[in-house]
């Protein structure tokens, strides 16, 4: 059996690649996710060694190629330059160890089953063993060609409801999968501590079970995130238990689960309602049966599994400009990686994430909070607030000490930002509740000051900007069939409210509110 230095040349073997293969790998994923890390043949040599040539310990590996290795891997550098466990018989804590950022799914999955400890590695080893890596590709491209008004019909024909969130626009109804209503639409709320009421409350809950078939469904899952090297970390997130939202503010309760439990459950129903349409049959629904049957079950965000996230429109103010024309905003619209758990290959608004704590669970459960964070992740470059690359031993990352240029400006003064909640809903697909917001960057000088360092992270492969004052491109964006139905969501709501305090800098489309 070959004898691996370190988890970095076991997973490079793994991947069925030689070196050379593997920095010729890296360097077009450099170019691809614009990661300015390089590695060069004898660089990795070292690496997987795990010592310098003269027998001498590496040191410390540049920052942008550990950023570049643990982006490709989602495992932090120092895991993957450590000596890999033994691999015993299948199922033991070697299997967990060729894929550990599933190693935390592993564990909740043999618990939630009741399977015997390194059951789930086991089979997802041989689930490994069994697939081919393009025929997983091809069926997941299949699910991510599937439009989101295909996806908004099924669900709102499951529920037998209306109440989605849709506009009108030039004679055409757009429509989407959220749940909403009205008082929970043009909020304007400004996200300070006069709206923001959420409060942490830790319930004593049961230990998640499932069934048989809710767990080859979530082994089915792990197979193909393994396979498609998905980053996937059992990070904590927060779990909604009460809410009311309206003109006087934003009050609710939540608690802390983890990723996996949303995961391999609540989040198996987008897979499950793609495979159906990719089957092209009336296939049953046996998850969606289980997790989230009826309308009951969506609106009892109590009773179950119910995660969100933070979803944003950003409006940047531009100076005029000889060639692009009037002062306006940039705003900027992402084509999601294949690398995400969800809405893979889907348009959504840039910064989109999950709603969940970094190190202080009670202070991170403001939505401004999650916001601010998600800007210097996702546009400002701050890796370091990423948590799925592995764990972070800063003490408070967004401490104003550690924030990005662009943030320090932005917070230097009064009135460069403004930061809105938009609107709320829950997304039927699974159940999902998604706060969708608005940040106008107000002060022009911005643009010319940090607009050519904005960079998406790993979790966009590309972002194009599109013009306030362009209503012909806007009116075509809202009509395309790939948006994620909760970007969708957030970029109408921001939309509607940035035609309201725009002024000139805007020629937006009136998005007329349809069927609430």
């Amino acid at each position: 059996m070959r004898a691996f230095r370190t988890v970095l040349e076991q997973r490079i073997w793994d991947r069925r690649l030689t070196l050379e293969e593997f920095v010729q790998e890296a360097e077009l994923y450099a170019r691809e996710h614009r990661e300015p890390g390089t590695l060069g043949l004898r660089h990795l040599q070292r690496l997987v060694a795990g010592r310098r040539s003269s027998g001498e310990a590496l040191g410390q590996v540049k920052a942008s190629t550990a950023r570049l290795l643990e982006s490709m891997f989602g495992t932090s550098v120092e895991e993957l330059l450590a000596p890999p466990t033994e691999r015993g018989p299948a199922g033991s804590a070697s299997e967990a160890s060729v894929y550990p950022g599933l190693a935390g799914a592993f564990e909740w999955l043999d618990v939630a089953a009741g399977w015997v400890s390194g059951s789930t590695a086991a089979k997802v080893g041989a689930g490994l063993e069994l697939a081919d890596t393009g025929t997983v590709q091809t069926q997941r491209a299949r699910q991510g060609r599937i439009g989101r008004r295909e996806v908004a019909e099924a669900v709102r024909d499951y529920y037998r409801t209306s109440d989605t969130f849709a506009i009108r626009t030039s004679g055409v109804e757009v429509r989407t999968s959220v749940l909403t209503r009205p008082e929970w639409n043009e909020l304007r709320l400004p996200l300070d501590a006069a709206n923001e009421r959420l409060v942490l409350m830790t319930r004593q809950r049961a230990a998640s079970t499932v069934d048989a078939e809710g767990a080859e469904a979530a082994v089915r899952r792990l197979v193909t995130a393994a396979a498609l090297d998905v980053r996937f970390a059992n990070l904590p997130l927060y779990q909604l238990v009460q809410i009311d939202v309206g003109a006087r503010g934003i009050r609710g309760v939540v608690d802390v689960g983890s990723f996996a439990e949303y995961a391999l459950t609540m989040d198996l129903l987008e897979g499950e309602l793609a495979d159906s349409f990719v089957s092209g049959s009336q296939r049953p629904s046996p998850l969606r049966d289980r997790y989230l049957p009826n309308l009951e079950a969506v609106l009892d965000v109590a009773g179950r599994v119910c995660a969100g996230g933070v979803l944003s429109v950003v409006a940047i103010a531009r100076p005029a400009d000889p060639f692009r024309g009037a002062a306006d905003y940039a705003l900027i619209v992402q084509t999601r990686s294949e690398r995400v758990v969800n809405a893979a290959g889907k348009l959504a608004v840039i910064p989109k994430g999950f709603h969940q704590p970094l190190t202080e669970p009670r202070a991170d459960v403001r939505i401004g909070a999650t916001l601010r964070r998600e800007l210097e992740e996702e546009l400002f470059g701050r890796g370091d607030v990423d948590a799925t690359a592995g764990a972070s031993r800063v003490m408070s990352p967004m401490h104003p000490g550690r924030w990005s240029a662009p943030m320090k400006w932005l917070e230097a003064e009064s009135g460069r930002m403004r930061m809105e909640c938009t609107g709320f809903g829950l997304n039927l697909v699974s159940g999902n509740y998604e706060f969708a917001t608005l940040v106008v960057i107000e002060d022009e000088e911005f643009w010319p000051r940090f607009g050519g360092q904005l960079e998406a992270n790993w979790e966009a492969s590309g972002l194009t900007l599109y013009s306030s004052l362009d209503s012909e491109l806007i009116t075509g964006l809202v009509q395309q069939d790939a948006w994620s139905n909760e970007g969708l969501f957030a970029l109408l709501q921001g939309i509607r409210r940035l035609r309201e305090i725009g002024g000139p800098r805007v020629s937006l489309p009136d998005f007329e509110l349809s069927g609430l």
